[in-house]
C-alpha cells in the first residue's frame, strides 16, 4: 500500500471541497479499490505466466499463449483504471487550491488597503472552505462527467480485453506453436470471483458519479429558483406599499 500513499493523500484533500455523495465516491475508491486491490488482488494473480501450464515444450509458446489470453495482466490494468478515473478529480483539485490560494492573497490585500473598492473573494472563507458555485462548478461538474467517461470506457475496454470470466483452458494457435496447444491457468474460479467484484465496484462508482451530477443539477435549479423568487418579491413588494399609502 506504499505506493498509494501519495494518490491517497491528494485525494484525501478532496473531501473537504467535495459534495456529499463526492465524499462516498471517495469512499468507496479508497477501501473498494486501492486497499483491496493492494490487499488482495497480488496474491489472487501473482505471476500469471510461471503459473501457467501448457501441453507442449516448445520454446516462446508458452509466451504468446499467455499475451493472447492477457493482453495486459488484470492488476496493471486495475492500477490504470485507478489513477485515470482519480485525474479529472486531481484536476479539480489543482482548481480549488489555485482558487484559495487566489483569494487569501485578495484577503491580505484587503487589509493592507484602505480603499472600499477591492474585490471580494468569492468562493472560500477564512478557513479555506469552498462554496461549489459558479467557474468551480463547472469544474467540478467536468471533472464528474469526465470520470463517468473512463468508468464506461474501462469496462467496456475490460470486456472486449478478457470478458468478466476466467475460463480454465486456453487455445492458442499463434507461432511458434506447432499445433494447436492447450494451456490452463491457475485459480480461475477465484479470479472470476475477483473480477466480478471489482466490476460491480466500477458500476457502483459510476452510479455515484451519475447521482452527483443529478444532486448538483437539482440544487442549481432550487438555488436559481429561490433567487428568482427573491428578486420577484423584492419587485413587487414597493408596489404594494405604495398603493397601500394611496389608500
Amino acid at each position: 500500500m506504499g505506493e498509494w500513499g501519495f494518490l491517497s493523500s491528494l485525494l484525501d484533500k478532496v473531501q473537504s471541497h467535495s459534495t456529499v455523495i463526492g465524499k462516498v465516491w471517495l469512499i468507496v475508491l479508497f477501501i473498494f479499490r486501492i486497499m483491496i486491490l493492494g490487499a488482495g488482488a497480488e496474491k489472487v494473480w501473482g505471476d500469471e505466466q510461471s503459473s501457467m501450464i501448457c501441453n507442449t515444450k516448445q520454446p516462446g509458446c508458452k509466451n504468446v499463449c499467455y499475451d493472447q489470453a492477457f493482453p495486459i495482466s488484470h492488476i496493471r490494468f486495475w492500477v490504470l483504471q485507478i489513477i485515470f478515473v482519480s485525474t479529472p478529480t486531481l484536476i479539480y483539485l489543482g482548481h480549488v487550491l489555485h482558487i484559495i490560494h487566489k483569494e487569501n492573497k485578495m484577503r491580505e490585500h484587503m487589509k493592507d488597503s484602505s480603499r472600499g473598492n477591492v474585490k471580494e473573494p468569492k468562493y472560500s472563507d477564512d478557513k479555506g472552505h469552498v462554496k461549489i458555485k459558479g467557474d468551480l462548478l463547472g469544474n467540478y461538474m467536468t471533472s464528474i462527467f469526465f470520470r463517468m467517461l473512463l468508468e464506461v470506457a474501462f469496462i467496456v475496454g475490460q470486456y472486449y480485453l478478457y470478458g468478466f470470466v476466467m475460463d480454465a483452458r486456453i487455445v492458442c494457435t499463434r507461432a511458434p506453436c506447432p499445433f494447436t496447444v492447450e494451456c490452463y491457468m491457475s485459480r480461475p474460479t477465484e479470479k472470476t470471483i475477483f473480477i466480478i467484484f471489482m466490476l460491480v465496484v466500477s458500476c457502483i462508482s459510476l452510479l455515484l458519479n451519475v447521482m452527483e451530477i443529478l444532486y448538483l443539477v437539482c440544487s442549481c435549479a432550487s438555488r436559481r429558483k429561490s433567487k428568482t423568487i427573491r428578486s420577484e418579491f423584492i419587485a413587487i413588494h414597493p408596489r404594494a406599499n405604495g398603493d397601500s399609502l394611496m389608500k
